[in-house]
């Protein structure tokens, strides 16, 4: 049973800059209040103030939080430690990070039972067992005695929600739980996070940036911006009729609009692509040449010169294995890659230098991406004098006209990457495979990482690129949404295998492959009621 939550007057800063400022706002047991806004509004920082912390560099410098009779920010350090995981517990957003790779995960989801002593070893494992059936996890009884590698993404988040509500908290926080995961798996995580919370009346808040999952869950919405509460209503009202001007532009984004016209093959004839029966996979391969775990098999696909082709499917199903096969990244074990007519060698080392530099790859995490010691006009300053033999005034121009080509700052350049922030980050990214003139762009999951304001701009960059330079995409994603704004094709991958291409003039009529419309319907619908609709559906099916 939850316990009310309220704040009064809450701000956070650090040294002389405000990040949340005087924020407040209540929740009542059994309802869920969703903190919404751009990467960088306060949202994870309000979040983390309501178990009384703060991360390093920054402090609570005023407000009250109160959890039922507890005033947490009174608290000493030690009984803000005990408040942690009993009265108030955290779901973070990567599972996969928070787990311990050498424990079981039973010894990690009963650890909160032992650190606070609520029970014995016994009873808790039986509590855990609970809470494993409730969340619908497989195998209940015996999936505790796995490691955290032997279970799925999706597993493991629900893993993590077990270890949270296993000392029964009255406030439970959810920051991010689904963003990482592919939508038919956040499906499934949506269903049992929603129901644990409803059924056991917890007071609950729920940060994100997608709206449309946030339509499934909350039942306020507080839309955050610079730290700023800018409304906050209930969620149909915010869905059907925002007050503020900015709420109205993360509505906007929450939905990809298309941003390019399909380019037809025949408009150019150049076929600059062409995968032909490829397999690829790791590990150490035997006598006949097949990797110990395959992936890719037998993928055929043609791009054209000037087209965008996405690739879409679950984690696992090979979409990014694909892009390393054709970046050269991965050496495939049968097969071969033809571009602009010509076979290329299986592995980056074995290409030419213009080979190279007419296949640029981008990844998902810009963060792993770019050096974080080399300043932004460094990283942009390398593959111009790999690639182009620039130097002194011509090398500095080219890198300004980078920088504009991404719509970034020129002050941007004397900058190191942890001053820049996801979206700018990513652009960095563009720029540098815009700085080799390539031929194609393979984008692996490009927009996943980001906030839909600027996953949106994000969007509409590639559009333009496309339009003004000419370059083609090879675009990876999980969201199909993206896919149909910025693909002119959709090739959709299950099991490492190529189950069907859909043209975009077939984007809204079928039937298509069920594969296709089952990553179709899950994605979610800006509006209230879509889960409830969804589980009616898979009632009725069954």
């Amino acid at each position: 049973m939850g316990a009310p939550l309220i704040v009064q007057g809450l701000s956070i800063s650090a040294g002389a800059n405000t990040l949340v400022d005087n924020l407040s706002f209540s929740v009542q047991p059994g309802e869920v209040l969703a903190l919404i806004g751009e990467s960088g509004s306060g949202k994870t920082t309000t979040a983390l103030a309501l178990m009384g912390y703060a991360r390093h560099g920054c402090r609570i410098s005023a407000g009250r939080v109160q959890i039922g009779d507890t005033d947490v920010l009174v608290l000493d350090a030690p009984r803000q430690r005990a408040l942690r995981g009993r009265t108030v517990s955290y779901i973070a957003q990567s599972a996969a990070a928070s787990f311990n790779p050498s424990r079981t995960i039973m010894d990690q989801v009963i650890e909160p039972t032992v650190i606070h002593g609520l029970c014995k070893r016994a009873e808790a494992e039986a509590r855990a067992v609970q809470l494993f059936r409730e969340l619908a996890l497989p195998d209940p009884e015996t999936i505790g005695d796995r490691y955290p590698h032997q279970v799925s993404g999706g597993q493991l988040q629900r893993l993590m929600a077990a270890m949270a509500l296993i000392g029964d908290p009255e406030l439970v926080i959810l920051d991010e739980p689904t963003t990482a995961l592919d939508v038919t798996t956040q499906i499934e995580v949506l269903r049992a996070f929603r129901r644990v919370v409803r059924d056991r009346r917890a007071t609950a808040v729920y940060v994100s940036h997608d709206l449309a999952v946030v339509a499934q869950m909350a039942d306020h919405i507080l839309v955050l911006r610079d730290g700023k509460m800018r409304e906050l209503n209930a969620t149909g009202q915010i869905l059907s009729a925002p007050e503020d001007d900015y709420t109205k532009c993360l509505l906007a984004a929450a939905r990809p609009v298309p941003r390019a016209s399909a380019k037809a093959a025949n408009d150019d004839p150049e076929l600059l692509l062409h995968v032909q029966q490829l397999s690829a996979g790791y590990g150490p391969v035997d006598a006949q040449g097949r990797p110990a775990t395959p992936i890719l098999q037998d993928i055929d696909l043609k791009l054209h010169r000037g087209q965008a082709i996405g690739v879409i499917g679950e984690s696992g199903s090979g979409k990014t294995t694909l892009a390393r096969a054709v970046a050269g990244l991965i050496k495939p074990s049968h097969g071969s890659v033809l571009f602009r007519g010509h076979e290329l060698k299986p592995t980056l080392q074995q290409r030419d230098r213009d080979e190279l530099r007419r296949i640029q790859i981008v990844f998902q995490m810009a963060d792993t991406a770019l050096n974080p010691s080399q300043t932004i006009e460094r990283i942009l300053a390398r593959p111009l004098q790999f690639y182009k033999g620039l130097r002194g005034e011509p090398l500095k121009r080219r890198i300004r006209e980078l920088l504009d080509l991404v719509k970034l700052p020129q002050t941007v350049a004397g900058r190191l990457p942890g001053g820049l922030s996801g979206g700018q980050k990513q652009r960095v990214n563009l720029a540098r495979a815009l700085a080799a003139d390539p031929d194609l762009i393979l984008c692996d999951e490009v927009t996943s990482a980001l906030d839909t304001v600027v996953a949106a701009a994000v969007l509409e960059l590639l559009a333009e690129l496309r339009r003004e330079l000419g370059v083609s995409y090879l675009f990876i994603s999980h969201d199909l949404h993206t896919v149909r704004a910025v693909c002119d094709e959709i090739v959709v991958m299950q099991h490492g295998r190529k189950l069907a291409q859909v043209a975009r003039r077939d984007y809204e009529r079928g039937p298509h492959h069920p594969y296709y419309e089952l990553l179709a319907r899950s994605v979610p619908e800006l509006r209230q009621g879509w889960l409830d609709d969804m589980d009616r559906t898979a009632a009725g099916a069954t």
